[in-house]
């Protein structure tokens, strides 16, 4: 049985200080000021070729508030018919636009950020579906300018280890995975991970960390089947999704905003496994073990919140004139979104957007 991890899962530069300039300084606007988007400016702040220049927001008062508390240049909000996040692409002293919306709104920002001929980062999910995905991909490419969805778990140093030492032999061919996240979220239909106009639900929030771990040991699969439970909104509330492979590996991943689970990870193979300490998505600890010998314990620490590095990847691959980064390829988001489309035909969950 053959590994199936690629080898631009593995991240070169794993160990190297993320703040650490590798090139001209890159000036960022940052569409949102909620709270994914202050912890990312804060992680960003770090960076020592990077510079907090704009921000947007529907409300000039919020992106002023915004701006005033982490240092940013310019604050942009909705001003006679003309979107907040319209202004701050067309600012020409934006190098890089930092997409942090809802979901929902995903495909149309990042969208006029490309024509405007900004390079971006979009938060995951990257699109609602795959149709919207593809569009965002050819556009990039057709601007030849920088597109990646943020998926930061990806870049953190222990679960580049992990991969590594899949990738390596050290447990053997992987023949099974076994991820979970979840945490109880009080009901919200107005709350953005609630809400269906936003893409809510544990399968587009959740599920990209769990498959993470599939995705890096053993790759995008031959089959998917998902069950869940979906709310009176049409959101989905927990899913369970086992994956196959061709030569027999099998992956189990679940996904729940109802329930606190472990937040754990086991990648098992031939000759040993790797399970991880911490959360899923962030784990601090790596055990692993082979055969019957002692468990060794790996331990890790994180730089700021640990968005820092995949902040650090689109620095450098903008300064190195790349239009897609070898670690978070376009591709590796276009066949994630057609998962989940295949997912959602299963579970039966729709969203505004695919109407569009």
């Amino acid at each position: 049985m053959s590994l199936h991890i690629a080898k631009p899962w593995l991240f070169s530069q794993r160990n190297q200080d993320p703040r650490a300039a590798t090139g001209k300084r890159l000036r960022w606007g940052v569409v949102s000021t909620g709270d994914i988007a202050n912890t990312v400016s804060q992680d960003l702040a770090q960076l020592e070729d990077a510079e907090l220049y704009a921000v947007s927001s529907r409300r000039q008062e919020a992106a002023d508030a915004f701006a005033a508390s982490l240092g940013f240049t310019a604050a942009y909000g909705d001003d006679a018919g003309v979107p907040g996040y319209q202004r701050l692409v067309d600012d020409e002293n934006v190098d890089v636009v930092y997409v942090a919306t809802p979901h929902g709104q995903h495909f149309e920002i990042a969208g006029a950020a490309l024509r405007a001929g900004k390079h971006v980062l979009c938060e995951k999910a990257l699109t609602i579906n795959a149709r919207e995905a593809a569009e965002l991909v050819k556009l990039a490419r057709d601007q030849k300018v920088f597109l990646m969805e943020a998926v930061w778990s990806r870049f953190l140093p222990s679960m580049q280890r992990a991969f590594s030492i899949a990738a390596s032999g050290e447990i053997g061919d992987v023949q099974w995975v076994s991820a979970d996240l979840g945490f109880p979220a009080p009901y919200d239909p107005s709350a953005r991970i609630w809400a269906v106009k936003d893409g809510g639900g544990a399968l587009l929030d959740l599920t990209i960390y769990p498959l993470l771990w599939a995705l890096g040991t053993l790759g995008f699969p031959q089959s998917v089947s998902a069950v869940g439970s979906l709310n009176d909104d049409g959101v989905d509330t927990q899913n369970a999704l086992t994956l196959g492979y061709a030569d027999g590996a099998q992956a189990q991943l679940t996904s729940s905003l109802v329930a606190h689970g472990p937040r754990t990870a086991t990648v098992a193979g031939s000759l040993g496994y790797l399970q991880t300490h911490g959360s899923a998505n962030n784990p601090r600890e790596l055990l692993v073990r082979t055969g019957w010998d002692e468990p060794r314990t790996e331990r890790f620490d994180v730089v700021g919140r640990g968005y820092t590095y995949e902040l650090r990847e689109v620095t450098r691959c903008v300064q190195q004139g790349l239009t897609e980064s070898p670690v978070m390829s376009l591709d590796d988001s276009l066949n994630t979104m057609r998962l989940f489309d295949g997912v959602r035909a299963q579970l039966g969950i729709r969203y505004p957007n695919d109407a569009r």
